[in-house]
């Protein structure tokens, strides 16, 4: 039994999703699967039980859950122990987009490689999306993140930077661009018509969801795609209409490709942007020095 098998576990306890959690672990289904087996064969009892619906924990399950919290915690405790001597020294695992790398995390590594130099930052990139679900299953100390609109009770939320969510066209002439400012000129976007390029999971996908059926909107779904920097690809492409972050939108390479439309009548949210940990892991000096060098970095968010 080893510390990244009970992370897998307790993921999967988490969501009560076994494709949610591979997706977020980067791992296919059946190794999920086949990591939750060893478990119950070590363990010598079902820790969930499944059907084709539904994910559920055992009663066996909510105890070894509490037992896989309290040997991770134990096991990050002894090494914070083992390293603590001297200069902050060790490893951080980090998880973002690569937007974030480009933008929002430069400053702060900068201050923080200048401050603990013995602390090596290790660094996970993919969609932010995923953010949540590898924090809640132990795979990474820390995650840049939109903050979700349910926040666990096991995670602390650093807000560093607001953005907000826009939609956006093409910029370049296209069917696409002329059918929406066709739209516009007539009173309002036809939904119904227009291919809307959107996220496939995360916090902007439920942001959208609610958007449309606050307004009774039923939309043309062109594609459901992982992570915002290719939704703004798509969209330069003249393949639909995205949404996305205005940050990611201007740190993009291809923004220059897109127009943000304006709906102040109906505009979509503002994000708050920052860094998700769980706070049995802030307990860490490690974790601690990287979120409080964040949270000096950027003051006004706070």
């Amino acid at each position: 039994m080893d510390t990244r098998s009970l992370g897998v576990f307790l993921s999967v306890a988490e969501t009560l999703n076994f494709s949610r959690s591979g997706a977020a672990l980067h791992m296919s289904v059946s190794a999920v699967s086949r990591t939750v087996a060893r478990l119950e064969a070590e363990v010598g009892q079902p820790l969930f039980e499944r059907d084709r619906r539904n994910v559920l924990l055992t009663r066996a399950g909510r105890e070894f859950r509490e037992f896989a919290r309290r040997t991770l915690g134990e096991w990050q405790h002894l090494q914070r122990q083992l390293g603590s001597e001297g200069e902050l020294a060790g490893e951080v695992s980090l998880y973002c987009s690569v937007t974030a790398t480009r933008t929002l995390l430069a400053p702060i590594l900068a201050s923080f490689r200048s401050d603990y130099p013995a602390v090596d930052i290790m660094m996970h990139t993919g969609d932010q999306a995923d953010g949540i679900s590898r924090i809640l299953g132990g795979q990474d100390d820390l995650a840049v993140s939109i903050r979700p609109l349910e926040l666990s009770r096991r995670m602390d939320f650093l807000p560093l930077l607001h953005s907000p969510l826009q939609f956006c066209m093409p910029a370049a002439p296209c069917q696409v661009r002329e059918r929406v400012l066709e739209d516009l000129a007539r009173g309002g976007i036809q939904w119904s018509g227009v291919p809307l390029i959107v996220p496939e999971r995360g916090t902007t996908q439920e942001m959208l969801e609610d958007w449309l059926r606050e307004r009774g909107i039923r939309p043309r779904i062109y594609a459901q795609v992982a992570g915002h920097e290719a939704i703004v690809a798509m969209v330069s492409l003249g393949l639909g209409v995205g949404i996305a972050p205005q940050l990611v939108i201007e740190a993009s390479g291809v923004g220059e490709g897109v127009e943000v439309l304006s709906l102040e009548e109906a505009p979509l949210p503002v994000l708050s942007i920052g860094l998700a940990a769980l706070r049995q892991r802030l307990a860490s000096p490690l974790v601690r020095a990287l979120w409080d060098v964040a949270g000096r970095t950027y003051p006004a968010a706070l």
